[in-house]
């Protein structure tokens, strides 16, 4: 193999490279972003769940306990 044969060869190493690190810089910045996202919405059912909770607490008495309507 001639020295412009390696030459050659190590171009285009590392111009593989440069592509692959270019690459997962954003699979990082993407991952990043989605695991930003997901903390917000279990954050957001946390606190949909909690006014659930509330909601059912304060409510009257379950629809089960209640006596039929007069038309029954």
């Amino acid at each position: 193999m001639t020295n412009t044969d390696m030459k050659v060869r190590i171009e285009s190493l590392e111009s593989r490279i440069m592509h692959q690190d270019a690459a997962i810089d954003e699979l990082t910045s993407t991952l990043l972003k989605q695991e930003q996202l997901i903390n917000k919405h279990v954050e957001a059912i946390k606190r949909l769940e909690e006014q659930l909770r509330g909601l059912a607490a304060s409510s009257p008495a379950a629809a089960a306990d209640e006596p039929p309507p007069p038309h029954y």
